[in-house]
């Protein structure tokens, strides 16, 4: 079965890649009707096209570092470089390390510095100030944000000397679980409590989207929860106490148009509120 994964993820066609994107997407924004968490009334499709645009941002600057991640994966194991490299270990425990480690770097590490470092956090803001969080919202990023993400990927790959095959399956399920975990979708809370020890769930997620701090520096990661539970970032809310958006950026002309975003990172830098 691993070895059967291992070929797949070596020769996935670009075809299949997208499928994960679009095929998760259509499946959580179809069932935010269903079984929504918050069933609010907004302008759903003119919400999705301004963040499916940043999606297609994403998607540019994500091939146009294949190349060095590719490089970097190619030298780490050729080299004999990174963690996985220097530990023997049966496929199924290679490969998850493999994740963890870069779920760790790629996508905790570098979320947790976008809300410590000022410049890092102004383009972070696009993600943040979205109101009506969804399956949409999982790719809403910055330009910007996306090259942080995609050099911390590539760092990932290098400490871990993560071999192409794998970094292929990370991505894939990266994408995934951003999609699972930003939907507006109402899983049994006993459910989604217990997910949430092992990876990220819905009502975990949606605690960092709360307009205000300290809520808003909490529960950073992307596939497992693990992490935040590690470095003490983990909180929990109900999620009828949650408000979504940012409050030093209020107003839809900033919020909810596709000019007041793309230079929102460029504006002064507003203190959030504690």
């Amino acid at each position: 079965m691993f070895e059967q994964i291992v070929n797949y993820f070596s020769e996935i066609p670009s075809t299949h890649r997208s499928a994960f994107l679009v095929g998760g997407l259509a499946l959580f924004w179809s069932l935010e009707s269903f079984i929504p968490l918050f069933r609010t009334k907004y302008a759903k499709w003119k919400h999705a096209g301004i963040n499916l645009f940043f999606t297609f941002t994403t998607v540019i600057i994500n091939l146009a570092f294949a190349w060095l991640i590719l490089k970097t994966s190619d030298w780490a194991v050729s080299q004999k470089f990174g963690v996985l490299q220097w530990i023997e270990l049966p496929l199924w425990a290679f490969a998850l390390l493999g994740l963890l480690g870069l779920d760790l770097i790629g996508a905790y590490f570098v979320h947790w510095l976008e809300h410590q470092i000022k410049w890092m956090w102004q383009f972070h803001l696009v993600h943040h100030t979205d109101t009506n969080v969804d399956a949409t919202t999982a790719n809403r990023h910055h330009p910007g944000e996306s090259i942080f993400r995609a050099v911390f990927t590539t760092l990932g790959v290098a400490l871990f000397g993560t071999p192409m095959w794998l970094v292929m399956l990370y991505q894939s399920l990266s994408v995934f679980f951003s999609q699972f975990n930003h939907a507006n979708i109402c899983l049994p809370e006993k459910l989604d409590k217990i997910l949430s020890w092992v990876i990220v769930s819905p009502n975990m997620h949606k605690i960092h989207h709360h307009t205000t701090r300290p809520l808003t520096d909490t529960n950073y990661g992307n596939i497992f929860a693990i992490w935040d539970r590690i470095f003490r970032t983990y909180a929990f809310e109900k999620p009828a106490n949650l408000k979504y958006g940012l409050d030093t950026h209020p107003e839809a002309k900033e919020n909810a148009t596709l000019k007041g975003l793309l230079k929102m990172p460029f504006q002064p830098y507003r203190p959030p509120t504690l």
